[in-house]
């Protein structure tokens, strides 16, 4: 059995690639069956992971070990050592929130704008309505970090 390959679409104008299967002896070609659908595959792919991630937190629960509660184990310290001074085991303050919460969406922003250089390819006009998308949201954050002072609180 051998494969033949068409010409790629831009060559012939066509829209799909076909790749036809053809005996040796020279039998009719039988086109392969319609791609999958990419929405199909990524609901596929995710399904796969989550049903690892599932898989593996249930083994885990029930091969896994289980450890007796005990009071030392419920203290803040668990590397063996006591605590100094009790007063000192307090919430982290608020203040540290508003900057966690920043440096979390420049983060993703700055990952998503590497997505999308990646596959950015043929640049569009929807390719850079999407990129003044993520530069405006990057823009927004940086002036609401500036205005509301969140770095100068911290340093107070």
């Amino acid at each position: 059995m051998r494969k033949e390959h068409s010409r790629l679409p831009y060559e012939t104008g066509e829209t799909r690639v076909d790749v036809v299967d053809r005996d040796d002896a020279g039998a009719k070609p039988q086109p392969n069956p319609k791609p999958m659908n990419p929405y199909g595959a990524f609901l596929l792919y995710l399904l796969a992971i989550l049903g690892f991630v599932a898989v593996t937190l249930l083994m885990n629960r029930m091969l896994g070990p289980k450890p007796a509660h005990s009071a030392m184990k419920q203290e803040p310290f668990e590397c063996g050592a006591t605590p100094i001074d009790t007063r000192n085991v307090k919430a982290m303050p608020i203040k540290y929130y508003a900057i966690a919460i920043a440096f979390l969406l420049f983060d993703l922003e700055t990952i998503f704008l590497y997505v999308w250089a990646l596959g950015a390819q043929p640049l569009t006009g929807f390719m850079l309505f999407t990129f003044f998308v993520f530069a405006f949201l990057l823009v927004a954050i940086l002036l609401y970090v500036y205005r509301a002072r969140l770095l100068e609180v911290v340093t107070e």
